[in-house]
């Protein structure tokens, strides 16, 4: 009887088993292409991952359909690589007893949760329980021992064949496919999760009242996240409760994230404000009332910042008028570093010779024609040129030296050309360094126009910095901007200049937040 067992279970084969596969189809392309291990399966490509989704969770169901089943002569798929569906190599070498398989064969299927594949397999529904998001499709029901079942078969006639292996390295009672246990659903066994910006909210949290307040507060945010129209006054509220409860949140855990977080939310109410001021006016600062600007948000009136910033480090050549030619066409390139020019956006610039400038520019290589200057400035708005600042061209890793996009750099262009093509600075005949100046005022005041952080003025080093030109000079320049209807209540001292903006330039303005 023992050899008749011992032949019969070596007679058994390995269960069956197969993975659907989705991977993507190529660099640059959305397409993805779906992969089984049976060699008869021929490979598909799809135009997307959803549509690769549904056409590897329908092969793989084709695959179910035709199988019929698990069946009982298996033994389990997982001892072709020693149960390492289910045990991790450290366990394994730290479990004091060896893995024994057990109960029926279950036909089961395993996939990974970025839902990449999908795997199908025969093997023991003892394994099937302990792997990880198994789902177990068909079962047999489990026997016992050919001894076993022959005693069993004196009692019940009607009993079934005593022949279908164990899943065991030695005889053992058949299991009771009662106290087998199923594969456990972890989303069964979790309590449900409340979150707030991508924090969990701890279900034990004290007191009670913070973390209903920290609850309240992250469904008004998604509630506000499916809004049609935004309502800026609404969602400075929700930031100012915000920071409050994550202020109150870092005190209890002793936290430092949560405090900077809490500071982050701060900032986020004000920039709120600020923004329903300037779009609506139907909130009043205690300044006077909103402004209808030209750049509209605090990001915009960073980047007319950082524009200027960078021209005044990389000009090639000094002066006034080569800084403003160069911000000019740094503006037009800034995305790609290429863009189109006619002849005239220069000669309205008020440049002493624009040609011989750009000359200079193309011969030091900071720029690049497809033909001469003097081709640039015959150019007409139906036939521009289409000119190149290598300089700005994104790298080998897709970035510039600017770090907005497509949509905001005409934006900001149009903004520098409505400054310096000021009517009444047209009339005056401004210099290249009035103009200048005139950018630099107009990003460096308050939300009422006052020259400097928080009024108090704007050092005449920031100003020689912005404005190439000596200190000497500025009061010049100052003066052509007080006639020019420009600056008010100008007073330039020994270190600063004072003043404030007119009230027909503050729509030019970007404030300092």
């Amino acid at each position: 009887m023992t050899e008749a067992t011992a032949s019969e279970l070596d007679e058994r084969i390995l269960g069956r088993r197969w993975t659907v596969r989705l991977d993507a189809a190529g660099r640059g392309t959305t397409a993805v292409r779906v992969s089984c291990s049976r060699p008869s399966c021929a490979e598909q490509r799809l135009p997307s991952a959803a549509a690769g989704r549904a056409a590897a969770v329908a092969h793989l169901k084709a695959h179910l359909r035709a199988v019929c089943g698990p069946r009982p002569e298996t033994y389990c798929a997982c001892r072709a690589d020693s149960c390492s569906t289910h045990i991790r190599p450290a366990d394994r070498q730290t479990r004091s007893e060896p893995w024994r398989c057990g109960g029926a064969v279950v036909l089961a299927v395993v996939t990974d949760r970025e839902g990449r594949w999908w795997r199908a397999m025969e093997c023991c529904s003892r394994c099937a329980a302990a792997t990880p998001g198994a789902k177990v499709v068909s079962t047999t029901l489990p026997q016992s021992s050919p001894a076993a079942d022959a005693a069993a078969a004196a009692d019940q006639p009607s009993a079934a064949p005593a022949n279908v292996p164990q899943f065991s390295d030695r005889p053992a009672p058949a299991a009771d496919p009662r106290e087998v246990p199923a594969p456990r659903s972890a989303s069964a066994r979790r309590r449900p999760q409340k979150k707030i910006a991508q924090r969990i909210i701890p279900h034990d949290l004290r007191p009670v009242a913070l973390r209903d307040e920290l609850v309240e507060l992250g469904d008004l945010f998604r509630a506000y996240q499916q809004r049609d129209e935004p309502d800026l006054a609404l969602l400075a509220d929700l930031h100012e409760r915000k920071a409050r409860a994550f202020t109150t949140w870092a005190d209890v855990a002793c936290d430092g994230a949560l405090r900077w977080e809490a500071r982050r939310a701060e900032q986020a109410a004000a920039a709120a404000r600020l923004q329903h001021q300037q779009r609506t006016g139907d909130v009043t600062s205690g300044d006077g009332p909103a402004v209808a600007r030209l750049l509209t948000v605090p990001a915009q009136w960073e980047h007319a910042r950082s524009v200027l910033a960078y021209v005044a480090d990389h000009t090639p050549l000094p002066g006034p008028e080569p800084r403003l030619l160069v911000l000019m066409l740094t503006l037009r390139t800034a995305h790609t570093g290429t863009g189109n020019l006619v002849g005239q956006d220069v000669t309205a610039l008020g440049l002493t010779d624009p040609e011989d400038l750009v000359e200079k520019l193309t011969g030091c290589g900071w720029l690049t024609l497809p033909g001469t200057a003097g081709d640039l400035f015959a150019s007409r708005p139906e036939n521009p040129t289409r000119i190149t600042v290598p300089s700005l061209a994104p790298g080998d890793d897709g970035t510039g030296p600017f770090t907005f996009g497509k949509k905001m750099r005409p934006k900001l262009s149009g903004w520098a050309q409505k400054v310096i093509s000021d009517k009444k600075l047209r009339k005056a005949k401004a210099t290249a360094g009035t103009r200048l100046l005139a950018l630099t005022l107009a990003t460096r005041t308050s939300a009422t126009g006052l020259l400097g952080p928080g009024g108090q003025g704007l050092g005449l080093d920031t100003l020689t910095a912005s404005v190439p030109v000596h200190a000497g000079e500025l009061q010049h320049l100052v003066d052509q901007l007080t006639a020019a209807d420009w600056l008010t209540e100008a007073t330039v001292t020994d270190t600063h200049l004072t003043g404030r903006l007119t009230e027909r330039i503050l729509p030019l303005s970007c404030p300092l937040t």
